[in-house]
């Protein structure tokens, strides 16, 4: 019996920078008093870190309470997905001249909402897989 090559592949730190570059949404996940808090975030990349704005509220108030922030971003076409989970601490930036840095990214609300802070997750730990797509193994067998 031959064994077949899993359709799942880990991917190197690199290729997982490369697919975080690639990306414009992803999703936030912070801790909360209960449980954990997901929220969809646009987002720009600035060197080994994850740059997104936001509004006082949950998220910001959620980030600060923990610190800690998981970042997930996939993408996908007719053959394959990806599936990308960034993590590290997340402060606001706050400094006048960061805050221009950040800025040169052009990073934009993704609805026309009023989001004044800047947030930066300095990224601690990145990892990617690959997906290859197919007919479902059990289907062969009924």
């Amino acid at each position: 019996m031959t064994e077949l090559a899993s359709p799942v592949t880990y991917l190197d730190t690199d290729k997982a920078w490369d697919l975080l570059a690639s990306g414009q949404l992803g999703r936030l996940a912070v801790q909360a008093d209960v449980g954990v808090d997901i929220f969809p975030v646009n987002y720009a990349i600035d060197g080994e870190c994850i740059i997104f704005r936001t509004a006082e509220g949950a998220k910001l108030s959620d980030l600060m309470a923990f610190g800690l922030a998981t970042f997930e971003v996939d993408m996908w076409d007719e053959q394959c997905g990806y599936s990308v989970i960034a993590k590290g601490p997340a402060t606001p930036v706050r400094a006048v001249e960061e805050i221009a840095e950040v800025e040169a990214l052009h990073l934009r609300p993704w609805v026309p909402t009023v989001k004044t802070v800047f947030v930066r997750i300095c990224v601690t730990s990145i990892s990617a897989r690959k997906f290859e797509f197919g007919p479902d193994p059990i289907e062969k067998y009924r």
